[in-house]
């Protein structure tokens, strides 16, 4: 079945327009041509390139006729990467910003071509050699559009318009804490494929098994005829086919005795899909991911879930994080900091962070930015948050380091926001029985001193609850903590999702003086005192692995436009309460049992 985004306006078009099918799953296992490196681009702040017709990349006939645009003059941006951080101009700009990139193609026959775009913040307009292709909502997901019938032999060009300007009835909505970095921030590249080819797999353990594989397959192209379609896993002695029906789609059931993935070891097997016309492999992990009362089982064990919280920064050079070796640094910091799994806030952050989870034994949340208010009543916004949780889960629904489906971020507790959180809810176990729903909820309510209850209704749609407080920084003082006590309303895990305070790395002074290491290390010694007594607690990710761009934190010379709750400044130096953390987590590893 194909499902299809909703479509958008930056201003009126009478061009028809045509939304993504569902994004092809594993490009890194596809024939591709990468379209990364220079792209020229023209600012365009008043969109005068849609009456302007840049996607035609015209060039004057004679030199009398009047073109008032060259993308061959123009300034480059490098692909991938954010604009607002490789032309200082550039830094705080949000609207339209028109890509070109023209490359060399050569023709095969019975091959088809796909442009894709692992993501583009927030709006893109993708044309090929003039025509328009087609349109996409929402920066963090991935989306491709066939380019076959356009694509001739020699020179091609790829357009984006891509608008990073924030709307009321977007996801995420006008206000964010976080950096909103325009532009071609993942990688783009052309795939090949056969004329029928695998667009999309599923190949998990069955729910609440340990010896039992569920799984399809998705055939896009001519489903006329039955095809035959099959799994191999040669290392495990596994190899079973399956017949398609009219819609190209198979699905199997079959038993399997496999090396479990955990956390202390991340075994993935070598899975070989294929078709009659097509074949591709992934690396593929299997482990179990249920709860029990106010307990997280992985593969039937308890694990308590020591994480951190992070977003999509890059270390040291800044902006958006997309390469693998950003990727590393940042998986790397927090397996140092005794990590057995990360937030990955507020949004699906790119591929190479997922894959190198999986590789490293790293459980993984992952979340759509649906974050503090939307526009809960608007058809238009609630069809977007569906299409986002939607193409984060068809991505990586065969990681086996994810486990946790986020909704949502700090989000009022009111009736419209109950409904449409519903919907995400019920959408997120239909696409994906096998993994846990969450949210970071922070709608906790004093009872009496020291006091406080967790019972938002949106606790009864989740199988585990994620709590957002700030205790000792948004209010009271952090040895305060001491005496708090939690309830919480629902017999479920809690992840306490978020607490920490800002520092400047090197700012210096006593433990009750804001803005200073001593103060943040205070504030995570004392809150951790509090949350380790919760009777649910199953997880904690602090807030926040390094510093990141904010443009709501202004505070000259200390926060400098970032928020400075990170463990890690944004240069990489460790703060003190990095080692608060690590200490705790340290002891708690040195009690856990050994793997078996």
């Amino acid at each position: 079945m194909r499902v299809f985004l909703p479509i958008f306006l930056f201003a009126a078009m009478s061009q028809a327009q045509t939304p993504p099918a569902p994004p092809i799953a594993n490009i890194a296992g596809r024939t591709t041509t990468s379209l990364n490196g220079p792209w020229h681009i023209i600012v365009d702040p008043l969109e005068t390139g849609l009456n302007a017709a840049y996607y035609r990349n015209r060039k004057p006939k004679d030199k009398r006729e009047l073109v008032e645009y060259d993308f061959e003059a123009s300034e480059t941006l490098n692909v991938p990467g954010d604009w607002n951080t490789q032309k200082e101009k550039l830094l705080f700009y949000e609207g339209p910003i028109w890509y070109e990139k023209t490359f060399s193609w050569a023709k095969h026959e019975h091959t088809r071509v796909f442009a894709h775009f692992g993501a583009v913040n927030y709006r893109a307009r993708i044309y090929c050699n003039g025509e328009l292709l087609g349109e996409h909502e929402g920066g963090y997901t991935p989306f491709d559009f066939e380019v076959t019938k356009l694509l001739h032999d020699g020179d091609n060009f790829l357009m984006v318009e891509a608008s990073n300007q924030r709307r009321q009835e977007g996801i995420p909505s006008l206000q964010t804490d976080w950096w909103n970095y325009g532009g071609l921030t993942r990688d783009v590249m052309l795939i090949e494929t056969p004329e029928t080819f695998i667009r999309d797999y599923w190949v998990q353990l069955a729910k609440g098994a340990r010896d039992q594989i569920d799984g399809w397959i998705q055939l896009d192209g001519n489903h006329s005829s039955e095809q035959r379609v099959s799994i191999e896993i040669p290392e495990a002695g596994i190899k079973a086919s399956a017949i398609t029906d009219g819609q190209g789609r198979a699905g199997f059931h079959l038993p399997a005795k496999l090396q479990l993935w955990s956390t202390k070891n991340p075994k993935l097997y070598d899975v070989l899909i294929s078709s009659a016309d097509d074949a591709v492999h992934d690396s593929i992990g299997f482990r179990t991911i249920e709860t029990r009362g106010s307990q997280i089982l992985l593969n039937g064990e308890p694990i308590f879930l020591r994480g951190i919280s992070l977003h999509e920064e890059a270390p040291v050079r800044g902006g958006r994080a997309y390469s693998a070796d950003d990727a590393q640094t940042l998986l790397g910091w927090a397996k140092e900091l005794g990590c057995n799994f990360v937030r990955l806030a507020h949004y699906p952050h790119n591929e190479n962070e997922i894959r190198l989870a999986d590789r490293m034994g790293l459980l993984v949340w992952s979340e759509i930015p649906v974050y503090w208010d939307v526009a809960w009543k608007d058809p238009a916004t609630l069809a977007n948050a569906r299409a986002q949780l939607r193409d984060m889960i068809a991505r990586d629904h065969n990681r086996a380091a994810v486990i946790l489906w986020s909704l949502s971020n700090e989000t009022p507790a009111k009736p419209e926001r109950l409904a449409f959180l519903r919907t995400l809810a019920e959408d997120a176990r239909q696409f994906d029985p096998t993994r846990l729903i969450t949210s970071a909820l922070n709608s906790a309510e004093n009872t009496g001193p020291d006091q406080q209850i967790l019972k938002d209704p949106m606790g009864e749609f989740l199988d585990v609850l994620g709590l957002n407080e700030y205790y000792g920084w948004y209010g009271g003082r952090p040895e305060d903590a001491d005496r708090q006590t939690w309830t919480i309303a629902y017999d479920k895990p809690l992840v306490v999702s978020e607490f920490g305070g800002g520092a400047p790395y090197g700012r210096h002074g006593d433990a009750e003086s804001r803005w200073t290491e001593e103060y943040q290390a205070s504030l995570f010694v004392h809150q951790l005192n509090m949350v380790n007594k919760i009777p649910q607690l199953a997880g904690l990710t602090p807030w926040v692995l390094m510093d990141f761009r904010s443009p709501r934190r202004p505070l000259a010379g200390i926060q400098d436009y970032y928020n400075r709750k990170g463990l890690f400044s944004n240069t990489g130096q460790r703060k003190q309460a990095f080692f608060v953390l690590q200490k705790f987590y340290r002891d708690m590893q040195a009690h856990e049992a050994p793997a078996r």
